[in-house]
């Protein structure tokens, strides 16, 4: 039972873990308890750790959700892949600066449309 969206939450969740990683070890090495204390290096790495925060969740929400409606593996894993393409291409793009918005605005594309595709398979229709 929720095995697809079982595994995309473990994917999705060791990403989290990396970019929550990346925030620590900038603070601990910059001596940076509390805020970003007016650095773009790190406001990019917790940037990219809460965005991800903030769309995730929800994206994994409405996956079980449909997956515990009956929905076919097909469009959970087209959700999940989305989803899971979407952060990667976003968090990857702000934590490391890269400066190319194709990514950055590839990555919000993709998850909004993971949601999207989330919400209609979730819908009683």
């Amino acid at each position: 039972m929720f095995a697809i969206t079982g595994t995309y939450a473990a994917l999705l969740t060791l990403f989290f873990v990396f970019l929550s990683a990346r925030v620590i070890v900038y603070r601990r090495g910059n001596g940076i308890s509390l805020g970003d204390a007016g650095d773009p290096q790190l406001l990019s790495r917790i940037r990219a750790q809460g965005n991800f925060a903030e769309y995730a969740p929800l994206g994994l929400i409405l996956m079980g959700l449909a997956e515990g409606q009956g929905s076919t593996a097909l469009w959970l894993h087209l959700c999940g892949l989305m989803l899971l393409a979407g952060r990667l291409a976003h968090g990857l793009n702000f934590t490391f600066r890269l400066g190319q918005m194709v990514l950055r605005v590839g990555g919000m594309v993709m998850t909004i449309l993971a949601l999207v595709l989330g919400a209609v398979l979730c819908l009683p229709i």
